[in-house]
């Protein structure tokens, strides 16, 4: 008997999501979950999903899904209330898959506390978290970590990572996920939530999700930041959108291996998005796609990064990414077979194909029982850097100490 899994939130990025987790061979059940019918309908009457759903495995609310029977759930709901709801689902025995980040409010320490609660829910449960932090799965994270596992980094000298992504970019438009978001009764709620924290004075900025950045050189040398200093830019005053105190925040991380960090976190800034991080070490460095050492740079290809996926799961979701618009028989295309080409990089899904990934190992991992690679203990480091970076600015480049709860328990 396979696993049960149930999918929380059919949004736009919810639904990116179904088709990888009902193809994954380890998934014998799937249900549907979210507050709007018609995006729940949409899935139970597409024949794709009907061998492994039934009409009694669509619920309208979280309490809903949280009662019936399930190994494991995805949220993919508004990022304000990813950690109380994965709470919730650890706390009646469910693993739980998280889109990014933990949580997202303007109170730092908030955040900070969500953090903390999250870890202990897991500690005092035993059921496993998993935050979908697309980066971890980039293939240069996967070559990164490959060379650190083998030592090929020796010892680690700095690391600096960035994320730029302009409020106004066309690839994705701030104001239009933020209105979306808004549009519904998740985001009407929210609306009045947030004048509570108006009312206060508290502010939010770009290092309250700050996961894109820091998760890739944290990550690869498996460590985590032990002090933060940050400087902000400030928010343009005649613009809605930045209700936060900084457009901009970079910064300073002393790491407990001895190294430190730059991190980048802007959303008012005149280029293309950038999403990338680069790694220096004694032996050997990345940096921009290529692996350098004392000798020469390599240029590396993508297919030479990713790592590979289990056959039979690469199987599964080729079928399930190309059902829609099925390929020529892809077995013995050549190499300027442009079709099958396209065909073969469907597999993997968004951002940069780490999709098929974050699947496989959340799937994997519940399945085997052990902490997933950005597990509670993992993803809060992510997210404690950031938030005390923001606090630092807030005190003008101030040192802070940043919290740390140490590394998963092994099952």
């Amino acid at each position: 008997m396979g696993l049960s899994i149930g999918l929380v939130g059919l949004g736009a990025f919810g639904s990116s999501f179904a088709a990888l987790f009902k193809a994954h061979p380890l998934v014998s059940r799937i249900g549907f979950c979210d507050r709007e019918a018609e995006r729940i309908k949409r899935f139970a009457e597409d024949p794709f999903y009907k061998d492994k759903f039934s009409e009694g495995d669509a619920y309208p609310s979280l309490d809903a899904i949280l009662k019936a029977k399930f190994d494991a759930l995805v949220v993919i709901t508004q990022p304000w209330l990813h950690a109380e709801q994965c709470i919730r689902a650890l706390e009646h025995g469910k693993d739980v898959y998280s889109a990014v980040p933990i949580v997202s409010l303007p109170d730092a320490s908030e955040i900070l506390d969500w953090c903390d609660k999250l870890v202990q829910t897991c500690r005092r449960t035993g059921k496993h978290y998993m935050l979908g932090e697309t980066t971890v799965f980039h293939p240069e994270t996967m070559y990164c970590r490959r060379q650190a596992q083998a030592g090929a980094f020796g010892a680690f000298v700095f690391a600096e990572g960035q994320y730029y992504h302009d409020v106004d970019s066309p690839g994705c438009n701030l104001r239009k996920v933020q209105e979306h978001r808004l549009n519904s009764a998740a985001g009407r709620e929210w609306i009045e939530l947030k004048k509570t924290y108006d009312a206060r004075g508290i502010k939010g900025g770009p290092m309250h999700y700050p996961t894109h950045s820091t998760s890739g050189p944290l990550h690869v040398m498996r460590t985590h930041a032990v002090k933060a200093s940050c400087v902000g830019f400030a928010a343009p005053k005649d613009d809605a959108f930045f209700s936060g105190e900084f457009g901009n925040e970079t910064g300073f991380f002393k790491l407990a291996n001895g190294a430190t960090m730059r991190i980048n976190e802007y959303r008012h800034i005149g280029m293309h998005g950038e999403e990338a991080f680069n790694v220096y070490g004694t032996l050997g460095s990345f940096r921009h796609d290529h692996w350098i050492d004392k000798q020469r740079g390599t240029k590396l290809s993508v297919e030479e990064m990713r790592d590979p996926l289990p056959q039979e799961v690469y199987d599964a979701f080729y079928t399930a990414m190309n059902r829609k618009d099925p390929p020529k028989d892809r077995v013995g295309y050549k190499d300027d077979d442009f079709e099958a080409k396209k065909a073969d990089q469907r597999v993997y899904g968004g951002h940069r194909g780490s999709h098929a990934y974050l699947v496989h190992e959340f799937v994997s991992a519940v399945a085997e029982n052990r902490p997933p690679l950005t597990n509670a203990w993992e993803a809060s480091r992510y997210m404690a850097a950031g938030c005390v970076a923001h606090q630092s600015a807030q005190r003008d480049g101030e040192w802070l100490n940043v919290p740390d709860w140490g590394t998963a328990p092994e099952r």
